[in-house]
């Protein structure tokens, strides 16, 4: 019984992909960033081969000598930094034309369409980080009763709602009509709900963030693994990111503990095909937030759960561990996602630890997968998988 554990550790990033000046990321690297933290440990990772992968070069961080994964650096094909181009790649969707984006805010229609479906007004409508926005607005959206709108680098329309003025449910309700509303030239990768509590000079975002994404245009390997019999297990935000299409089983989590949590549990299962996990910690509280040593900590505390993911693998069973973008916590010069190379380290009793060098795209996992699980490729990618 073959399976495979898919894990994306969102926004780890191991250096600036070439065309990183044209996304105003130039010089970023956030494995970098992060190694010089002192609370960055992983010893683990770098038993697999983190250190080995092409370009990645961290002060105090050996390559070792003998890796025990098959490593690969990865780079993106697609026009964007997001995570829906990102994930969507990863399962061999590639997407030669970038979702658009709002630097200046939305249109006025847009935003005029959105509050005669809500019937509310709209707050903010600017580029704003997520935390700011609710310090800022959150007052007069407690008085008012008016929905915060806002975005940022990425394709993303994100409506901010205090718990007690927007019961989730009526928030994730407009997060559906906005969604219904955002195709065609305005089909932005994710309408986001992003409520909040707390009192005025102290609001704090909650775990109830919920993503709408735009249905993937073409097929993944999730569809593919789907229409095979295969078992496609979510966890995480993975079914939100493809919008249910090709998942048969998922599951949310609160952040990166529950997350690994969930996926141990599984690796105790018994099913056949993929297990996609997203860890969106390292992105949504450390990145983000520019918190360098926030993200060592999360990085340290994935590799210490490590081995006990390793010691429940099966025989036929395969770890990948990837990332769909970078988010450099010491990029000070923007709060957004940045344009990286990602690492891919694969293991298992079946996997030979050769180093593939760079690879062209995000969309080799997607082959690899398929390859593995004999299944006809039908999207982008060559696969990594070396029989033994």
């Amino acid at each position: 019984m073959k399976r495979v554990f898919l894990i994306v550790l969102d926004s780890f990033g191991i250096g600036e992909m070439e065309d990183a000046e044209a996304y105003g990321d130039k010089g970023t690297n956030t494995i970098g960033s992060v190694s010089k933290s002192s609370f960055f440990h992983v010893p683990n990772l770098r038993r697999m081969g983190l250190f080995n992968i092409e370009g990645v070069r961290c002060e105090g961080q050996e390559a070792v000598g003998a890796p025990i994964a098959a490593v690969a650096r990865m780079k993106e094909a697609s026009r964007g930094k997001d995570t829906t181009i990102g994930h969507w790649e990863i399962a061999g969707l590639i997407s030669p034309n970038p979702l658009p984006t709002y630097p200046d805010g939305f249109p006025k229609e847009v935003i005029d369409a959105f509050s005669r479906l809500t019937g509310r007004g709209v707050l903010c409508n600017k580029t704003y980080s997520g935390t700011e926005v609710i310090r800022d607005y959150g007052d007069e959206h407690v008085r008012t009763g008016d929905l915060i709108v806002y975005t940022s680098a990425d394709s993303v329309f994100q409506i901010a709602a205090h718990e007690d003025v927007v019961p989730l449910e009526t928030l994730y309700d407009y997060c559906r009509k906005a969604r219904a509303m955002l195709q065609g030239k305005h089909g932005v990768g994710r309408v986001i709900a992003r409520p909040f509590v707390g009192a005025s000079g102290n609001y704090t975002r909650t775990a109830h963030r919920h993503d709408f994404s735009l249905l993937p245009p073409q097929t993944t390997m999730l569809d593919q693994l789907r229409e095979a019999g295969r078992d496609v297990i979510a966890v995480g935000k993975i079914n939100d990111i493809f919008a249910g299409k090709g998942i048969t089983e998922y599951v949310y989590t609160s952040g990166n503990a529950e997350g690994i949590e969930r996926t141990l549990a599984y690796l105790d299962k018994d099913f056949e095909g993929l297990c996609f996990v997203n860890l969106v910690d390292y992105d949504m509280l450390y990145g983000h937030r520019r918190d360098v040593d926030g993200y060592a900590r999360a990085m340290t505390y994935f590799d210490e759960k490590l081995p006990a993911l390793m010691d429940r693998l099966r025989e036929e069973d395969i770890l990948m561990i990837t990332a769909d973008h970078g988010c450099d916590p010491a990029y000070t010069k923007t709060t957004d996602h940045t344009r990286e190379h990602t690492p891919f380290l694969m293991y298992g009793k079946k996997v030979r630890p050769v180093n593939y060098g760079t690879r062209e795209t995000f969309a080799d996992i997607a082959a690899t997968v398929l390859d593995y699980l004999g299944i006809e490729q039908k999207v982008s990618g060559t696969s990594m998988y070396y029989r033994l």
